[in-house]
C-alpha cells in the first residue's frame, strides 16, 4: 500500500510539473550575438528556465505560432534583392514538442521590404505579413503540412505623414485579426491610420472597409483587443499615447487618448508593444527611447477606459515585445540592446510587477511567443 501511494504521489507530481512546463520561442535580430530563433523551457510555477535549442534564420524579428502548435512562422526582416523579388521573406518551421526543436520547411517572399510582423488566422491556413519599409500587407496560404504557398494577395498602402524623417511613406507595423476571424486591423506608422479590412477565409481575400485615423505625426504601431472583444487599444510609437477604441462590426470608435509616460517625462519617446492581462483587468505598454519602462494601466470593465497606475523599469535597454506566460503569473520583457529577457512576477490583484531576479540571456531579443 505504501509503495502504491508513493507511486501515485510521484505520478501526480510529474503530471503537475508537466502542466507547468511550456516552450518559450524567442525571435531576434541576427546582426549581433544571435543566430536565429531560440527555444527555452519555462516553468510557470517558479519562473525557472533552461535553453533547449536554436535554429538559424536571418532576422526572425517576429513570430507566429499556428493554432495547433505544430508550426511556427517567422519574418525575415530584410530587403534582399534577387531576380524575382526585392524584399523580405516569411519562413515556415515545423515544431517538435517532444524535443523542442524547429525545422525549416520553406520560405516565401513577404510582398515587401523589411517584414516586421506576422500573424496567422484562426483556421491556421492564412498568414498575414506586415512589411514596414514598403508599407504593404502580404497574404499567404499555409498548407496542411505547414508549408507556404506563394503570395495570394499584396495590398500596398499609400500616403505619408507630417514627420518627414519617419513618415515619408506608409509603414505597416502590425497585422491583427479580430476574434471572429472576419477583420484585419493594420496600424500604419507612416500614414497615421489603422486600416481595416474584411477577410474572407474561404477565398483568402482582404477587402478594405474603413480607416481609423490617429493624430498626425503620432505613428500607430501595435494593437491589442480586450478579452471581451468589446474594446481595442492602439500604441502610438512616436507620441507614446495609448488610444482606447470601442469595437463593433469591424469599426473602431475612439473613446480615450492617454499617455503611457509620466506627465513630467522629458526624454526621447519610442513606444513599442501593448498587451492586456489575461483577466482583462490591466493593460501594459513597453517604452523604449529614454524611458526603458513598462507602463501599467487599470482597465475600466464597463467602458474599457484606462487609468495609469504604475511605471516599472525594464532593468535593461530598448524593451521591444513582452508577453505573459501561459499561467499569467509572469511578464517577460525582451530588452533588445542589453541582450536579455527580464522575468517579472505579476501581482494579479494590483497589476504591479516585481523583479524575480531571473534572466534569459539571448542576443538582440525582440519577440516572445509560447507553445503551450
Amino acid at each position: 500500500m505504501k509503495n502504491l501511494l508513493l507511486y501515485l504521489f510521484l505520478l501526480c507530481s510529474i503530471s503537475v510539473a508537466a502542466q507547468n512546463e511550456h516552450y518559450l520561442l524567442i525571435g531576434t535580430y541576427t546582426g549581433g550575438k544571435s543566430e536565429g530563433i531560440y527555444v527555452y523551457k519555462f516553468n510557470s510555477a517558479t519562473g525557472d528556465n533552461s535553453f533547449v535549442s536554436v535554429v538559424k534564420s536571418s532576422n526572425p524579428s517576429f513570430l507566429a505560432v499556428s493554432p495547433n502548435n505544430k508550426f511556427v512562422y517567422a519574418v525575415n526582416e530584410n530587403a534582399d534583392s534577387s531576380r524575382f523579388t526585392v524584399g523580405g521573406n516569411i519562413s515556415a518551421f515545423s515544431f517538435n514538442k517532444m524535443n523542442g526543436t524547429l525545422t525549416e520547411i520553406n520560405k516565401q517572399p513577404s510582398g515587401g521590404k523589411h517584414p516586421c510582423y506576422v500573424a496567422i488566422d484562426k483556421t491556421g491556413h492564412w498568414i498575414f505579413a506586415g512589411n514596414y519599409s514598403s508599407g504593404s500587407i502580404g497574404l499567404l496560404h499555409a498548407n496542411k503540412d505547414g508549408s507556404l504557398d506563394t503570395l495570394k494577395q499584396v495590398i500596398q498602402h499609400q500616403g505619408s505623414g507630417p514627420n518627414a524623417g519617419r513618415q515619408q511613406g506608409p509603414h505597416v507595423h502590425s497585422t491583427n485579426l479580430s476574434a471572429d476571424n472576419k477583420y484585419l486591423y493594420v496600424p500604419d506608422l507612416g500614414i497615421d491610420k489603422v486600416m481595416i479590412y474584411a477577410f474572407d477565409k474561404k477565398k483568402g481575400v482582404l477587402k478594405y472597409t474603413a480607416a481609423a485615423p490617429s493624430e498626425p505625426g503620432n505613428g500607430p504601431r501595435h494593437f491589442e483587443f480586450a478579452p471581451n472583444n468589446k474594446f481595442a487599444y492602439l500604441m502610438e510609437e512616436m507620441s507614446g499615447i495609448v488610444v482606447c477604441y470601442k469595437t463593433a462590426n469591424g469599426n473602431l470608435q475612439m473613446q480615450q487618448r492617454i499617455s503611457a509616460l509620466p506627465a513630467d517625462f522629458k526624454g526621447a519617446v519610442g513606444a513599442a508593444d501593448i498587451h492586456i492581462s489575461p483577466n482583462g483587468k490591466f493593460l501594459y505598454c513597453s517604452n523604449r527611447g529614454d524611458a526603458n519602462s513598462i507602463s501599467i494601466f487599470s482597465v475600466n470593465a464597463v467602458d474599457g477606459k484606462l487609468t495609469l497606475i504604475g511605471q516599472q523599469s525594464t532593468l535593461g535597454k530598448t524593451p521591444r515585445n513582452f508577453n505573459f506566460d501561459p499561467s499569467g503569473n509572469f511578464l517577460l520583457v525582451a530588452n533588445q540592446n542589453t541582450d536579455d529577457i527580464v522575468i517579472f512576477k505579476i501581482d494579479k490583484k494590483t497589476g504591479l510587477l516585481t523583479d524575480t531576479g531571473k534572466r534569459i540571456n539571448v542576443g538582440n531579443p525582440v519577440c516572445l511567443k509560447w507553445v503551450k
